[in-house]
């Protein structure tokens, strides 16, 4: 990696923003599902920026990494949580991290895709809001069909035996 990636572009399938979020994880869980039954790709995406991201491990006190140790501690951060999703063997799952905010990441990223994932809230903002300032931009602005899944709200298991 020699330059840090600011846009992700996508053809077909699911893109779900991930931000490290319990409710991000349960988005990522719905979205699997849904892409077992149709056969889609799921692209996992966080877009981040050097105060919202894990510290790289080339990172000590009086040391700013070069940005590719961030992205790369980003991707390892994303890599994890796709990994304990617990997602069907079967579902295709690339991890994207972009450094941009997460709306003109996401919205960037939906522009490809047949339909964008998100969680009803994030790790920041007011608790008490029942939809999070990203995922309010991007019900409004998404160049894509938009389903956003509430912390322990993430529907019945689709039926993988059902007919399609």
């Amino acid at each position: 990696m020699d330059e840090v990636s600011e846009a992700v572009r996508v053809d077909g399938g699911i893109v779900v923003g991930h931000d490290g979020s319990t409710c991000a994880q349960e988005a990522l869980q719905w979205a699997g599902r849904l892409a077992r039954r149709g056969g889609l790709d799921v692209h996992v995406v966080r877009g981040w920026s050097m105060t919202t991201a894990p510290r790289p491990a080339s990172w000590e006190h009086g040391y700013v990494p070069p940005l590719v140790d961030w992205e790369t501690a980003v991707l390892d951060e994303l890599t994890a949580h796709v990994a304990a999703a617990g997602l069907d063997p079967a579902v295709r799952v690339t991890p994207h991290v972009v450094h941009r905010s997460p709306v003109p990441a996401l919205l960037g990223a939906a522009e490809g895709a047949d339909l964008l994932v998100v969680g009803a809230r994030g790790r920041g903002g007011f608790a008490g809001l029942l939809l999070g300032s990203v995922g309010d931009q991007l019900v409004n602005h998404a160049p894509c069909p938009v389903t956003v899944v509430r912390s322990g709200h993430g529907g019945h298991a689709f039926d993988a035996e059902a007919p399609r």
